[in-house]
């Protein structure tokens, strides 16, 4: 196991630069299980963004890939047959974690009951999720704005719901809190997720999807079966800007979930607030550019990562102080049209 761990602490770095940071900011007893989950979800995330497997080959090796994470049976077989599948669209590290997929398995299967069920039920649901989103995929957007809904929940609302499970298991003060953290870590994972949508536009796009809500921009009188050509426009734009601010209501309710996590525990609040604040910064630049062609166009800086986390680090414990940094970097973004409210009350 300690062998299996060492692997997961590497491969960490390889996947993701930024969970490899924020991971270790985590109580020592969340590590582990938390950088384990994350790692099944990049298996799950890697069968669903191979460009050259087929549908049905996607849905098959998801369902195979629940039944091994489930049973903690059949990794060498499920790896066997994927990894030659994979193409160099994928990263050199992600060829590594599928091949050892097996490593990953035992170590969820070493983990409490509690927290192997919560991490079972999370690929369950984003991997049959994924699935049936990859079915209907076109570069003519979703149908509407609970469509996305939707989609956000299976490819992140459901990570929200996993780690506040593992943090109320974790905390029993923070188990006090959970009617309350679990509705708005939903809604925490659809700001995340929404905020990578609009940044990917275009690079999804060119891999012929789209996650866009059609309604949005018919409202507005653009159709999102022209994207493909290039063409944007002041009609797309006020699309766009309407989407960045449905996502700021769902950042706010990021900063309310943070906020409900005791300040004893700045572990946890900064492991939230880095992601927050990354994804903030995110929002900005997308919409200070909004005519922009490629996601490496509104990617944030690494210094502005580096300031992110000075800031939150410093201002951890201070409920005040963090609402009106929030308040002051959103301040330029777009309001939401009346009736907007995140999907919470």
């Amino acid at each position: 196991m300690s062998d299996d761990l060492a692997y997961q602490t590497g491969i960490l770095e390889g996947v993701s630069r930024t969970f490899a940071l924020t991971i270790p900011q985590l109580p020592e007893s969340l590590r582990d299980v938390v950088g384990n989950a994350y790692l099944l979800c990049r298996i799950a995330d890697t069968i669903e963004d191979e460009p050259t497997l087929t549908v049905p080959q996607k849905q098959a090796f998801g369902e195979l890939f629940v039944e091994v994470v489930a049973g903690g049976q059949g990794a060498e077989r499920f790896a066997r047959e994927l990894l030659p599948l994979l193409s160099s669209a994928m990263l050199d590290s992600e060829h590594d974690l599928v091949a050892n997929t097996a490593r990953v398995v035992r170590i969820t299967h070493g983990f409490r009951t509690v927290q192997r069920n919560t991490l079972v039920r999370c690929v369950r649901v984003m991997s049959r999720g994924m699935a049936e989103f990859q079915r209907n995929a076109t570069v003519d957007g979703l149908n509407d704005l609970s469509h996305l809904d939707r989609y956000c929940y299976h490819v992140a609302g459901v990570v929200g719901e996993m780690l506040t499970e593992l943090f109320c298991d974790y905390s029993a003060e923070i188990r006090e809190r959970r009617g309350e953290l679990l509705p708005l870590s939903i809604s925490f994972g659809q700001g995340l997720q929404m905020t990578n949508i609009l940044k990917d536009i275009w690079d999804d796009n060119r891999r012929g999807a789209c996650w866009l809500p059609q309604d949005v921009f018919r409202s507005v009188g653009f159709d999102l079966r022209t994207l493909s050509t290039g063409r944007t426009g002041p009609e797309f734009v006020a699309g766009l800007l309407h989407l960045i601010a449905i996502a700021r209501l769902h950042l706010a309710n990021a900063l309310r979930f943070t906020l409900l996590i005791p300040a004893s525990e700045t572990g946890i609040r900064r492991f939230c607030l880095w992601a927050l604040g990354m994804a903030v910064l995110t929002l900005r630049r997308v919409h200070a550019r909004p005519a922009f062609t490629d996601s490496r166009q509104v990617t944030i800086s690494r210094r502005s990562v580096r300031a992110t986390v000075m800031v939150t680090n410093s201002l951890a414990r201070s409920d005040i102080a963090l609402r009106m940094l929030f308040h002051a970097y959103t301040r330029g973004l777009p309001s939401p049209r009346p009736g907007t409210d995140a999907g919470l009350s």
